[in-house]
C-alpha cells in the first residue's frame, strides 16, 4: 500500500467502521433494558467527516463510539505529541480512527477508553510518503479489583505477544506515562496499553494489529462489566464515583492528545467532547468518606500493574 487512492481509502474506512459497529453492538448488548443507540453522520468543511454513535441503557450510563476520517494540508502538532506550534508540518495528510469511551452506571463497573488510528502524510498524487498508527486501551476503576486488573493486562499482553513479545511491556509503560495527571500526581486508572507513531512491518500488518487491539478491548471489557454490573451499591458509593469521574474530565480537557487533535483539526465538537462523563462532582470540602475511600483507591491504581502481568 503506497498510494491513498479512492479504493484504498474506502477499504481503510470500511475496516474502521467495522470496528465501530462491533463495539457499538457489544456495548449496547451489555444493557438489559432501555437500550438507546443514536447515530449521527457529519461532514468536515476542510475535508472528510465521520459517524458518531451515542449509547446508553440501564447498565451503560453513557458511551460513545466515534469514527472519523479527515484530511487537510497542515498536520496538527498533537498528531505527533508535540505542543510546539512551530513544528506544524505543512503537509497534506489523512487520518482515520475510532475512539470509544464507556461510563457505566454502577460504581463497581469501571470506565474504559479505547482508540485506534492511522495517520498518513501524503505527497504528489496522494503517494503515502510517511505513515504511522497509534492507539490502545485503559481502564479507570472506582473500586479495587485485583481480578479485573490482572485480567485486563493479561488480555492486552496475550494480544500483543502474537505480534512481538516486547510490545506489551513497552506499550504498557507508555500507557502509565501518558495517563498521568501531573497536577494531582496520580495515575488516571490502572493503565493498559498505549502506542503512537508506531509501525509494525507494513500498513496492512499494522491495521491487523489495530483490529486485534480493538477486539481484545471489547472482549475484556465486556467480561469485566458483566461481573460487576449487578453489584449492589449505596449512595456513598455513587457519590464517590461522581467525584472520581472529575479526574477523567481533568485529564481529557487538559492533557489528552485526541481532544487536542480534534480541536486543532476543526473536528466536530460534540464528538470530541463525547468522552466526558454524563454526571460529575467536585465536592469541597471533601467528606471523610471520600477522603478514606480515595486513599485506598490511590494505593491500588498507583501500583505498576503492567509489572505484575
Amino acid at each position: 500500500m503506497n498510494k491513498l487512492d479512492k479504493p484504498t481509502l474506502k477499504l481503510l474506512e470500511k475496516n474502521f467502521l467495522n470496528i465501530q459497529k462491533n463495539i457499538e453492538e457489544n456495548l449496547l448488548n451489555l444493557n438489559s433494558k432501555d437500550r438507546i443507540s443514536i447515530k449521527e453522520n457529519w461532514k468536515r468543511k476542510e475535508g472528510g467527516g465521520g459517524k458518531s454513535i451515542s449509547i446508553s441503557g440501564d447498565v451503560i450510563e453513557k458511551a460513545a463510539a466515534n469514527f472519523s476520517t479527515i484530511s487537510g494540508n497542515n498536520l496538527p502538532t498533537s498528531s505527533s505529541g508535540s505542543n510546539n506550534k512551530s513544528t506544524i508540518k505543512k503537509s497534506k495528510f489523512h487520518a482515520i480512527g475510532v475512539s470509544v469511551i464507556s461510563h457505566p452506571s454502577n460504581p463497581f463497573s469501571p470506565t474504559s477508553h479505547m482508540n485506534v488510528r492511522i495517520f498518513m502524510e501524503l505527497g504528489k498524487n496522494n503517494f503515502i510518503k510517511n505513515w504511522w498508527v497509534g492507539g490502545g486501551y485503559d481502564l479507570t476503576p472506582f473500586f479495587e479489583s485485583k481480578k479485573d486488573a490482572f485480567f485486563w493486562h493479561q488480555a492486552a499482553k496475550n494480544t500483543l505477544d502474537s505480534y512481538n513479545k516486547k510490545y506489551y511491556k513497552k506499550f504498557a509503560q507508555t500507557c502509565d506515562e501518558y495517563f498521568f495527571l501531573p497536577h494531582r500526581k496520580e495515575q488516571r486508572g490502572i493503565g493498559g496499553i498505549f502506542f503512537d507513531q508506531f509501525q509494525h512491518k507494513d500498513i496492512e500488518s499494522s491495521i491487523n494489529l489495530l483490529n486485534d487491539v480493538a477486539e481484545s478491548y471489547i472482549e475484556a471489557y465486556k467480561k469485566i462489566v458483566e461481573r460487576s454490573k449487578n453489584k449492589r451499591f449505596s449512595k456513598l458509593d455513587k457519590d464517590f464515583q461522581l467525584y472520581r469521574r472529575g479526574r477523567y474530565v481533568e485529564f481529557n480537557l487538559l492533557f489528552d492528545r485526541g481532544t487536542k487533535f480534534g480541536i486543532e483539526s476543526n473536528g466536530r465538537t460534540e464528538s470530541i467532547l463525547a468522552s466526558l462523563p454524563p454526571k460529575v462532582e467536585w465536592p469541597h470540602p471533601k467528606s471523610k468518606h471520600i477522603i478514606k475511600r480515595e486513599k485506598k483507591l490511590l494505593q491500588f491504581i498507583n501500583k505498576k500493574w503492567n509489572e505484575r502481568t
